[in-house]
């Protein structure tokens, strides 16, 4: 079959590869734990849930504009203004089939051939592949446990160059969980103040899952934010992973060049998710408070399983739902069986030998890391970390 060189492009996404493997195991009647996917395991708040039931009894059941019902598109505003202090108007805002595809059409807008994209590593695993599709370079800049997993000023100076169109980022982070201070988007900026033919990407889809306190954008930046392509979305947050809705917000001309991508792909998003939006960011808070508290104790007991295992080097995530620690210490060791050689197979070892799923750091960016998300119940992280702390101790010198 002759298929398109497009697909040699890019890379099928690991967290969705690896996920298949948990269900393919789990269909053979071997008990997987799943620490792989990144979603919340909780269902969808009560009220969003009525303001779907509603919209659909109402008959909102037609094609919506390609940028966005304009009620949402107001909300998405609303909630910009009273979680972050900016000030968008509907027109900066272009709704979409999730977050990823806003930063699809974002990356296919702004990006051309050959044009440098500066992504710090650890980074999601989508964000390299998007510049692939747009035909850009990426250009990756290593950080390391040791930082914080964040990108300094100075390696940031250093990487960029006249090629550079645009740089990408997450806070709070995918993988790592680290979240960038105020003072430390400050010291960024200085950067980027300097070099005006960069745009920025801020994916703050982990916007809410945030340990240490009021989230930063770095939008909120006057001198900048005319460059700053902010994507954030409900699954996160509100436990809407599979209602696909995401959003971004950009100067006019921006948001209107995603409109018009967009509206040759998917045109509008599903109109019933959208008026369920706009209850989800309309609404009290506090369903999604209880989530993040409950995150919080989650992460406080697997950081106290990890340290009782030894060879970890792991940073402690200040938001987001994931470890990413350090597992070279088992790198060149064997069970007997199975060789070790990188986070590859150890990703691959634990799935078959523990029965729980994780993501190697490859699809990151850093070869040495596995991430683990913790979007499960104590009960089955406590198993989770029981089985991978058995299977680790197993790992000899051969």
């Amino acid at each position: 079959m002759a298929l398109s060189s497009f697909l040699n492009r890019f890379n099928e996404p690991e967290t969705l590869r690896m996920a298949q493997l948990g269900r393919e195991l789990r269909a053979r009647g071997i008990d997987v734990i799943d620490m792989s996917l990144g979603e919340p395991d909780f269902d969808t708040p009560t009220h969003i849930k009525e303001a779907a039931i509603t919209a659909i009894r109402e008959n909102w059941t037609h094609y919506t504009p390609v940028a966005g019902l304009p009620d949402l598109r107001a909300a998405i505003c609303q909630k910009f203004k009273r979680d972050n202090q900016l000030d968008y108007k509907p027109e900066q805002i272009v709704v979409s089939t999730g977050a990823k595809q806003s930063l699809a059409n974002a990356i296919l807008a702004l990006v051309d051939e050959e044009d440098e994209v500066i992504i710090p590593t650890p980074f999601w695993v989508t964000y390299s592949e998007l510049v692939k599709i747009a035909r850009g370079r990426v250009k990756a800049v290593r950080t390391t446990a040791e930082s914080g997993f964040k990108i300094s000023p100075q390696q940031l100076e250093e990487s960029i160059s006249d090629a550079t169109k645009l740089f990408m980022f997450s806070s709070p982070c995918n993988p790592s969980g680290a979240v960038y201070t105020q003072e430390e988007l400050k010291a960024l900026v200085a950067v980027f103040e300097k070099h005006p033919h960069v745009y920025i990407i801020s994916d703050e889809i982990y916007e809410y899952i945030n340990f240490g306190g009021r989230h930063c954008s770095i939008a909120s930046f006057s001198s900048i934010s005319d460059r700053v392509i902010v994507i954030n979305g409900l699954s996160k947050g509100f436990a809407m992973t599979g209602w696909r809705l995401g959003y971004m917000a950009a100067s006019v001309a921006i948001a209107k060049a995603c409109e018009k991508v967009q509206g040759q792909f998917t045109s509008g998003a599903n109109s019933i998710t959208q008026k369920a939006a706009v209850a989800a960011l309309t609404s009290d808070l506090r369903p999604t408070q209880e989530m993040v508290e409950e995150f919080a104790k989650r992460r406080t007991l697997v950081l106290s399983l990890l340290q009782s295992i030894p060879g970890v080097v792991c940073p402690s995530p200040a938001g987001a739902f994931y470890v990413f620690p350090d597992l070279r210490f088992y790198f060149g060791k064997t069970d007997g069986e199975t060789l070790v050689q990188n986070a590859a197979d150890l990703s691959m070892y634990l799935l078959n030998k523990a029965h729980v799923s994780s993501v190697m750091g490859d699809a990151f960016g850093e070869p040495h890391c596995v991430r683990f998300s913790f979007a499960n119940s104590r009960d089955k992280i406590k198993e989770g970390w029981r089985r991978i702390s058995e299977a680790l101790a197993a790992l000899q010198v051969p």
